[in-house]
């Protein structure tokens, strides 16, 4: 039985330190919900990944990587009309990172509701959905929603990560508006500090509202009460995949109905794998790799 559904776009990563000079380049694939299906999976959850991937090489890596990390992507789709969507990084030391997203047409950017099997959907005990989903099109805007209407109708509870990514909205007050009316659907919400004046109508009335900080710790507020955990000490080589990370950290302890205080240092854990990798999601912990929660 599914613990966790997801669903979203997975594309390709390119990262590069200076573009235009660089021969070596490094080639991933990844996503907040595959980085975030992929941590579960780690830690013996049963996860399901919906999505589009093109019928192309990059699609292939994408459901080849999944399968191997014991996902199901039954009810995923390969779609011969569209290719996988691409994002190009550039990591600038001591300057902030450029990104260009080539996702347009892409065949993530063509998921719908007709797309979302119903039934698979609420058997699971958590539905996740990202911000990034609404933004890439209006189908699959309309197939987040729907799929939280599903889960919220069948009692399947509904953890949403703001995610607000600028360059994939046409303007700021487009986004507040849709990302508002996603985090209204939330049981669980995820979001960072620099996003909270983005979905600041609904803080209050989320049943468990999860505030991320970076280096600086998270938080979490749980039917009113507040807790707090510290960030682990680490040297971070690449930031790419910490809230997909963090995300799948939590949702594992919530599973396991720890502590809410455990749930963030389980969160943080996950990050401080992540960041210290240069993949968002090969330097995940599998279960006996799990630090004891002591930070």
């Amino acid at each position: 039985m599914t613990e966790v559904f997801t669903l979203g776009e997975a594309l390709g990563v390119v990262s590069a330190d200076r573009l235009r000079h660089d021969t070596d380049v490094r080639l991933e694939v990844g996503g907040a919900e595959f980085t975030l299906a992929v941590g579960l999976a780690r830690l013996g959850h049963a996860v399901t990944w919906l999505g589009r991937v093109g019928a192309d090489e990059l699609g292939a890596r994408v459901l080849t990587v999944l399968r191997g990390e014991g996902v199901d992507v039954s009810y995923a789709l390969s779609d011969p009309a569209a290719p996988t969507g691409l994002v190009v990084r550039q990591r600038r030391i001591g300057r902030v990172g450029h990104v260009v997203h080539y996702r347009g047409g892409s065949a993530g950017s063509r998921l719908g509701p007709g797309d979302i099997p119903a039934r698979a959907l609420q058997s699971a005990k958590v539905l996740h959905v990202t911000g990034i989903t609404p933004a890439l099109s209006g189908t699959a805007w309309s197939a987040a929603h729907h799929a939280v209407k599903l889960a919220r109708d069948a009692g399947v509870l509904v953890s949403v990560d703001v995610n607000h990514r600028p360059q994939l909205w046409s303007d700021r007050q487009e986004a507040v508006e849709a990302l508002t009316e996603l985090a209204t659907g939330a049981d669980v919400l995820f979001v960072n500090q620099d996003e909270l004046q983005l979905i600041e109508p609904v803080m209050g009335t989320v049943r468990e509202l999860v505030v991320t900080r970076g280096g600086k710790g998270a938080s979490s507020t749980v039917n009113g009460m507040r807790y707090d955990a510290q960030a682990a000490p680490v040297t971070v080589v690449d930031p790419l995949g910490a809230g997909g990370a963090f995300a799948a950290g939590y949702l594992s302890a919530l599973l396991e109905e720890l502590h809410p205080t455990d749930r963030l240092r389980r969160g943080s854990a996950l990050a401080a794998f992540t960041i210290t990798s240069a993949s968002p999601w090969q330097g995940l912990p599998t279960r006996s790799e799990l630090p004891p929660l002591t930070f």
